[in-house]
């Protein structure tokens, strides 16, 4: 059988093969009537076959023809060859032969061009391979310059990414909630609900909700400072009309009045201060869901000012907490972190850590490394404990704050219990923990008694008799490593409860006190390393300490912080703090409305202490002092002279006589 009878059979004609590219397609839009008739005609005829595939009625008009009974077939392929070619008789001719020539010569340029790619060119790599110098002082020009640089580390692979790399899905808990309960359970019937929803701005942090007030400009911009070495440093900006709002804001705290915050937030819904300060207030009076659901808001706010090439999941972006316009944002990305945890989402709250740390790792505000140790192993990320571990140990000394000392031990003991590992892998992790925890326990043997008293556990008579354990070792260190153990226990006491964890601790600590019987010299060197390190704590761990409000920790702070108002917009200000803006001196017309101004605008509605003219500022005290006395006379005379007094009654008062008659 001929090609061209099987083309007719499934309906195709020249310059109709493969079409490719928009000429193709031009080209056969000028015979759509031709097509439409070839096809129909192949869909009758596939009917009468009863097939459904068109390559099916090619196999079987093969296998006629090598049959022996072909001479049905053949006169039943006469008769459809005869119906297929009254469907083209139609067709024009001269369209379809355009078509495939234009097609004819597309094809023959494609080949050539095949040919050409598939040549070897060593000339050009030689070329690439030497300008490779010129291509990297160039990069290097654009890192040190404003420009903007980028990670080229590949995405697929988690061990080649920075350590404080965070994923857009990993901020949203409900990623993590799905994990646990499935999608049903957690998004319910809010498909349909976003299907009517109005479009907003999509964010990462957090989603808009419908109960939430419009959102319109609030004054707040970032701005890119500089880029350096793949570092970007950006910074908020406060615009005037914003700037005018935290003025306002800052008087209504200083009236210890939270109604004047709430008045704020209805003018001024999406202002962030007055969102964390109120945030405070709410969870203090038991309405989590509304503490929650202002530092979301705030969240929303601040992102919707981000730069266009600000970044949350690079790393490489950073913020200086020492510009008040950026402590909002830090302080709302932890207060929200505490609402994730809260609510059980411990993954989620580690990537919000990350995101913290990773905008100021070198100074640390908020202290994040006294509490990721504690999400990373809630989230079960031992891996990544382990990691941040062997990298900062060398730079940042990990192993001399209490929780990284206990914590990372822990996770080295977690991993070594899981099945998917070697026998070797189990063996290598069970021994580098236990080394570890013994290094921990002499360093810091503080740590035990408290743990274990939190954790319920009775311990031994032997290590609570020992002077190395026993209450010489709490009273002996100092406040500073005090305040440390204390915030540890009593956020971290609950991941040593499992009885694996503690079998696994006892033994240890029975090794620790044959080496402290033997007088090993580590005992000794450690004990000067705690007398002499831990002298007070820095001002980023006492704000840690009061964000966190870890009950043991913050009685443990020192009189100097706690003796001094703590707000919850901006705790524990940075002393060397950049201010852009500074808030004008306020006028001492307020003070002048005492009780005594009040009582007599309550006599005389048109009483007005400052109606005349404020005098200068800077005519001095004494002058404001006269005047204020001179307005008071004033009004003491008008009170006097619109005071009327009633005489006394007359003896013969017709009004007694009167009374006198009812009686």
């Amino acid at each position: 059988m001929s090609r061209r009878a099987l083309r007719k059979l499934r309906g195709e004609h020249r310059g109709q093969e493969e079409p490719e590219g928009p000429e193709s397609e031009e080209e056969i839009a000028k015979v759509p009537q031709a097509q439409q008739r070839s096809h129909k005609g192949s869909r009758k005829l596939l009917e009468e076959r009863g097939l459904n595939n068109p390559f099916q009625l090619i196999t079987d008009l093969d296998f006629d023809d090598q049959s022996d009974t072909g001479g049905v077939n053949q006169s039943r392929l006469s008769e459809e060859e005869d119906k297929t070619e009254n469907v083209f008789d139609s067709l024009e001719k001269t369209e379809i032969s355009q078509a495939s020539s234009k097609l004819k010569k597309k094809r023959k340029k494609k080949k050539g061009k095949k040919c050409v790619n598939t040549e070897p060119q060593p000339d050009v790599d030689l070329e690439g391979s030497a300008n490779l110098g010129d291509i990297n002082s160039i990069l290097e020009d654009i890192e040190n310059s404003n420009g903007v640089t980028f990670p080229t580390q590949n995405s697929g692979n988690t061990d080649v990414r920075p350590l404080l790399y965070v994923e857009h899905r990993n901020l949203n808990p409900e990623t993590e909630l799905k994990k646990f309960f499935g999608s049903r359970a957690v998004l319910g019937d809010q498909r349909p609900r976003q299907r009517q929803r109005p479009h907003h701005r999509s964010t990462w942090l957090t989603t808009i909700k419908n109960t939430w007030p419009r959102y319109s400009k609030t004054g707040i911009t970032m701005s890119l400072l500089e880029s350096k070495r793949g570092v970007q440093h950006f910074t908020f900006e406060h615009q005037r009309d914003y700037q005018q709002v935290q003025f306002k804001f800052l008087d209504a705290v200083e009236s210890m009045d939270p109604n004047n915050i709430v008045l704020l937030l209805q003018m001024n819904p999406y202002h962030v201060d007055s969102l964390l300060q109120l945030s405070d207030v709410c969870r203090l009076q038991e309405d989590q869901e509304m503490a929650r659901d202002l530092i979301e808001r705030a969240l929303y706010s601040l992102e919707c000012s981000f730069h266009p090439v600000f970044s949350l999941t690079s790393g490489t972006c950073r913020l200086c907490y020492r510009r008040p316009e950026n402590r909002g944002f830090f302080l709302a990305l932890f207060k929200h972190m505490f609402f994730l945890e809260k609510r059980g989402c411990p993954r989620t709250a580690l990537e919000f850590c990350k995101l913290i740390l990773s905008f100021d790792p070198d100074n640390d505000p908020l202290c994040m490394l006294l509490l990721i140790d504690f999400l990373a192993l809630r989230g079960r990320e031992y891996t990544f404990l382990t990691r941040m571990f062997q990298e900062w140990e060398n730079h940042r000394n990990l192993s001399q704050l209490p929780n990284f000392a206990f914590s990372v031990p822990l996770a080295y003991f977690q991993l070594s219990q899981q099945d998917e590992i070697s026998d070797y892998e189990e063996k290598a992790s069970y021994d580098k923990a236990s080394h570890l925890v013994q290094q921990a326990l002499i360093m810091f043997p503080g740590v035990l008694i408290p743990l274990l008293d939190a954790c319920g556990v009775l311990p031994d008579a032997a290590v609570a008799s020992h002077p190395f354990f026993g209450a010489m070792a709490q009273i002996s260190q100092p406040p500073a490593l005090s305040q440390l153990i204390s915030l540890y226990v009593g956020r971290s006491h609950g991941l040593w409860k499992e009885p694996s964890v503690m079998n696994w601790l006892e033994q240890n600590v029975r090794e620790v006190l044959c080496l402290v019987d033997n007088k090993d010299p580590i005992v000794q060197e450690c004990e000067m390393r705690r007398k002499v390190r831990y002298q007070s704590a820095p001002r980023n761990i006492h704000r840690h300490i009061i964000l966190s409000e870890v009950k043991g920790a913050s009685s443990a702070l020192p009189l100097d912080v706690t003796s001094q108002p703590v707000l919850g917009f901006d705790p524990l200000p940075p002393l060397d703090s950049i201010a852009s803006y500074t808030r004008p001196e306020r006028s001492n017309r307020q003070s002048n409305q005492g009780t005594l101004s009040l009582f007599f605008r309550s006599l005389l509605p048109n009483f007005n202490l400052q109606g005349e003219a404020h005098p200068e500022e800077e005519l001095g005290a004494a002058r404001d002092l006269n005047q204020g006395v001179n307005r008071l006379m004033a009004a003491m005379r008008d009170m006097l002279a619109n005071i009327q007094f009633q005489g006394p009654p007359r003896e013969d008062n017709p009004d007694e006589e009167a009374d006198a008659e009812w009686d």
